[in-house]
């Protein structure tokens, strides 16, 4: 039997785990994910420059998701391999996301696109648990004024833009895209769940919109092994059924709608994944300059 370290953050039981009972399966921006050898459990732990506090908020997000009913693999435990920290869910098996299944058979990407549209419509409407959820106007906040050398008037256009969005007790992913939902052939599963929320419904598809219309090649490619044009076609049909429509006019006046929800979650963005500790560079700042408001 193995034995397991246990360590004690925020209050959090987290075991040790050795990693040569797991093969690693796939890479992303901030984590790595591991199968273990016995089929049953995938292990994410996340890159050593994020804290461990990073690991426990998601999987106790996880859980509420996943008690909410949404379907979602099931959270198992916080772990960590002794430099890493992260948790441990189900596996699905066999899973393939979206967007893996649309870069290899092209002719799903209209079907897949039209069920997305779908799914996410759906968490809109579902009821959160805002006692225990976060706000998603809250958490944006909090997070832009960790920004490192943000200026003071980009701030203030931040929380004055903050100040004008409703409140709307409604599910939010939090980093909705194609590639953040999974499939076994007879369920579909969402992942990633860690920034989950309540809010409004631009939260999610402003970032859905930027990703697919505005990503390099490269980026492209890394993230959701599509290319730029692929992704661009799967707004394109994902829009109209989200929406309700296909009249060219109303998606042109929702999109603008999305525009400073772009800028403010991804300063949100950046600002989490460094911890509060990258700058607000020249680039960046342009970047609020195209979609926040004055």
């Amino acid at each position: 039997m193995q034995s397991y370290l246990t360590y004690a953050i925020m209050n959090e039981e987290v075991q040790r785990i050795n990693l040569n009972d797991y093969i690693q399966t796939g890479e992303g921006g901030t984590a790595l994910t591991y199968n273990h050898k016995d089929g049953k459990t995938l292990a994410k732990l996340f890159m050593p420059s994020l804290a461990a506090d990073t690991a426990v908020r998601e999987f106790r997000i996880n859980q509420i998701v996943y008690e909410i009913g949404l379907p979602t693999p099931k959270p198992i435990r916080l772990i960590t391999d002794g430099t890493r920290f992260g948790a441990e869910y189900e596996l699905i098996s066999p899973k393939r996301s979206f967007t893996r299944i649309i870069s290899q058979e092209p002719d799903q990407l209209v079907p897949l696109s039209e069920r997305f549209a779908v799914l996410a419509k759906q968490i809109h409407q579902t009821p959160a648990d805002t006692k225990r959820l976060p706000d998603m106007r809250e958490l944006v906040g909090i997070w832009i004024d960790r920004l490192v050398n943000l200026p003071d008037t980009y701030k203030e256009r931040f929380h004055r833009f903050l100040s004008t969005v409703s409140s709307s007790p409604t599910c939010l992913h939090g980093d909705l895209h194609i590639g953040n939902i999974i499939t076994d052939g007879s369920r579909n599963l969402w992942i990633d769940v860690g920034d989950f929320a309540y809010g409004v419904p631009e939260w999610d598809l402003g970032m859905m919109y930027y990703s697919s219309n505005f990503l390099s090649a490269e980026r492209a490619d890394k993230i959701f092994h599509l290319d730029v044009d692929t992704l661009k076609a799967h707004w394109k049909v994902f829009a109209p059924v989200y929406y309700g429509t296909d009249d060219e006019k109303v998606l042109e006046a929702e999109i603008g709608k999305l525009h400073p929800f772009i800028a403010t979650k991804i300063a949100f963005i950046v600002s989490k994944l460094s911890d509060g500790k990258r700058s607000a560079d020249g680039p960046l700042l342009s970047l609020f300059d195209k979609f926040l408001p004055d």
